[in-house]
């Protein structure tokens, strides 16, 4: 069969799993990938390589040696810095995409729930585009809590760093996220604890001065203690700074 050159299409969807798979679980076996090349009419090879092409771009991995990976071409090169420019806009787009090269109905409860016309236009984006952001979250940090090491999904949280109403462009940026806990995204959210630029831990006065024993086993301990740092998607420094300086409480 002779190889057809990978359209812009096909990259972003290709782009969109890449986000969501753990580096760990990017190959052939992997039944996402699988799924994924037989909508695209390619082999399962084929689409891990590209993958793997897309890790060898991703500045967090820079200094690993990828194996299979090409460095990226031209136009991979261009998806990548598009995502980067406006990752709001190509999450949805890509999501949008994939569900329909998969074939896949949309929701026929979206009528029923949402209002018609640019309201329900709004809602359903925000429902994909949070639902790609936990996604490339929770994958980023291999579905454990970059503070306690829990790995119980359901106790997990994509968390903002720079809230969603906020900052548009990187509200599904995987950089603006870390993985908590439901109850140290909370206090994240709070602003009653903060990453520094050295990705450690700082607590609130305003939560270090009160006393309990839930609080010490919850809270105090974690006082500087250095968060798990993910492979890829580490969180942005100019967005831990954002938090620093306007969320959390001195």
């Amino acid at each position: 069969m002779p190889r057809t050159n990978w359209t812009r299409d096909e990259l972003i969807a290709a782009f969109n799993l890449y986000c969501k798979t753990p580096f760990g679980r990017i190959h052939i076996r992997n039944p996402e990938i699988i799924t994924l090349a037989k909508a695209l009419g390619r082999t399962p090879s084929a689409v891990s390589w590209k993958l793997a092409n897309f890790a060898s771009l991703d500045p967090s991995l820079k200094k690993r040696n990828i194996a299979g990976a090409t460095h990226g071409g031209k136009l991979e090169k261009e998806v990548w810095a598009e995502f980067n420019e406006d990752w709001e806009r190509l999450s949805f787009e890509s999501e949008t995409l994939r569900l329909k090269m998969a074939g896949e109905p949309q929701e026929q409860r979206d009528d029923q729930l949402y209002p018609e016309g640019k309201t329900r236009e709004a809602i359903v984006r925000t429902r994909v585009n949070q639902g790609f952001f936990r996604a490339a979250v929770l994958a980023a940090y291999d579905s454990t809590c970059c503070i306690t090491g829990i790995s119980v999904n359901a106790l997990l949280c994509a968390s903002h760093i720079i809230p969603w109403s906020q900052d548009k462009k990187n509200r599904t940026n995987p950089r603006n996220g870390l993985c908590l806990n439901a109850i140290h995204d909370r206090a994240f959210d709070r602003g009653l604890l903060t990453i520094t630029l050295d990705y450690e831990v700082m607590i609130s006065p305003r939560i270090r001065a009160m006393k309990g024993e839930g609080l010490e086993t919850l809270i105090h301990k974690y006082d500087h203690a250095r968060i798990r740092v993910p492979d890829r998607f580490a969180p942005g420094r100019s967005f831990l700074q954002f938090h620093r300086e306007h969320i959390f409480l001195q």
